[in-house]
C-alpha cells in the first residue's frame, strides 16, 4: 500500500473529442507532489459548463484530456518549498487540469486554502462559480448602488452566486430564465422568463426605456442580439459563456449604433493570474459564503464514475444551481 494513501487512485478522462460518451474511467498514480506543489485526497468535485467545452473540442487541449478545473479535499503530502499549506489543511483549486480524479496534485501557488467553516461540498461546488461571481461583480467596472443589472441563467450555476452578490451591493437586478419553476428560485428585483426576442421591451420598461448599465451573458449565441438590445447608452456588455454556442463574429457598428456600447469577453484565469489575485479573489468569496450573502445551492450529486451522466443533464439545461461529483 502507498504511505500516503494513493493506492487505488483514479480518475476521468476523455481520449478524444465528442459527446458525453467519451468520458472514460482509468487508474493512474498522480505521484507524488514536487517542489512547490501538494498532493490532495478529493472529496468533492465541482461540474461546470467549460468542462463539456474541452470535452467536445469547442475549447482546444492536448488529448487525452484529464478533465475538470475545480475540486477540494484534504492535503495529504506537501513537497518542498511549499509554505501556507500543510498535511491535514482543507484546500481546492478552481483551474487547471484533472479534477475528475480521486486524488490530485496542485502547484500550491495555484491552490486556495478553504476555510474549516465551509465544507469541501460547497467549496467545490462555489470555487468557480463563486470566484466567477466575484470579479464579474467587483472587477469588471466599479458598479454602485443602483444602477441595473441583467443577469441571464439566473438561477444556473453562476446567476445563482452572482444574482445575491450583486444586491448585497446596491445593485438592481434584473433577472432572466429559461423557464417559471427557475424563476421562481430567483430572488432578484425583477424576475423576466420567456423568448430572448421579447427581452429588450421588457427591459425598457423596467428601466423607464434606459436599458440597464451592465448585462452579464453566460448563454452567448442565443442572446447576443437581445442582450446588445438591453443596454442602455455607453452600457457594458460581459459575455462570459457560451452555454448556446459560441457568439457569431460581431460587427463593430453594431456596437455604435446600439449607443456607443463596450463589450468585454473576460476569463476567471486573467483576474486570478498572479497568487495574490487569487488569494484576494477567494478570500472575498469565503468571506460572503460565511456571511451568508451568497451560499451554495448544489441542485445535484452524481458520482464521480456517472460523469457522462452529469454533462448530459447539464447540456440539457436539466441542472439548477450548482451540481457536484463525489469520488
Amino acid at each position: 500500500m502507498n504511505g500516503d494513501g494513493t493506492q487505488g487512485a483514479w480518475r476521468m478522462v476523455a481520449r478524444t473529442h465528442g459527446g458525453p460518451e467519451v468520458i472514460e474511467r482509468e487508474d493512474f498514480d498522480p505521484g507524488q507532489p514536487g517542489d512547490g506543489e501538494i498532493l490532495i485526497a478529493q472529496e468533492a468535485i465541482g461540474l461546470n459548463f467549460i468542462d463539456t467545452y474541452f470535452r467536445s473540442g469547442l475549447y482546444k487541449s492536448p488529448l487525452p484530456i484529464a478533465l475538470g478545473s475545480e475540486s477540494a479535499g484534504r492535503v495529504i503530502a506537501v513537497g518542498a518549498g511549499v509554505s501556507g499549506f500543510a498535511v491535514g489543511d482543507k484546500a481546492g483549486s478552481a483551474g487547471g487540469f484533472g479534477a475528475y480524479a480521486s486524488h490530485r496534485i496542485i502547484a500550491a501557488d495555484k491552490a486556495v486554502k478553504i476555510p474549516e467553516a465551509i465544507s469541501c461540498e460547497d467549496a467545490a461546488a462555489m470555487m468557480l462559480k463563486g470566484m466567477t461571481s466575484c470579479y464579474l461583480a467587483e472587477d469588471i467596472i466599479p458598479l454602485a448602488a443602483g444602477q441595473t443589472a441583467l443577469v441571464h441563467a439566473a438561477a444556473g450555476g453562476v446567476g445563482s452566486v452572482l444574482v445575491p452578490w450583486l444586491r448585497d451591493k446596491g445593485v438592481i437586478v434584473i433577472a432572466h430564465c429559461g423557464s417559471a419553476a427557475k424563476a421562481a428560485q430567483v430572488q432578484a428585483d425583477y424576475s423576466l422568463l420567456g423568448p430572448f426576442d421579447d427581452l429588450p421591451a421588457a427591459v425598457r420598461t423596467i428601466t423607464a426605456g434606459k436599458g440597464v448599465d451592465i448585462v452579464f451573458d453566460g448563454v452567448g449565441k442565443d442572446s447576443w442580439t437581445a442582450s446588445l438590445a438591453c443596454l442602455k447608452r455607453r452600457g457594458m456588455m460581459v459575455s462570459f459563456g457560451n452555454a448556446s454556442g459560441a457568439v457569431p463574429p460581431v460587427n463593430l457598428l453594431a456596437l455604435s449604433t446600439g449607443g456607443s456600447l463596450f463589450v468585454t469577453r473576460p476569463t476567471l484565469y486573467d483576474y486570478t493570474a498572479t497568487p495574490q489575485d487569487l488569494t484576494h479573489t477567494a478570500g472575498r468569496l469565503f468571506d460572503r459564503m460565511q456571511r451568508g450573502v451568497v451560499r451554495a445551492v448544489i441542485g445535484q450529486r452524481f458520482a464521480l464514475s456517472e460523469a457522462a451522466d452529469a454533462h448530459r443533464a447539464l447540456e440539457a439545461r436539466q441542472t439548477t444551481g450548482s451540481t457536484i461529483l463525489l469520488p
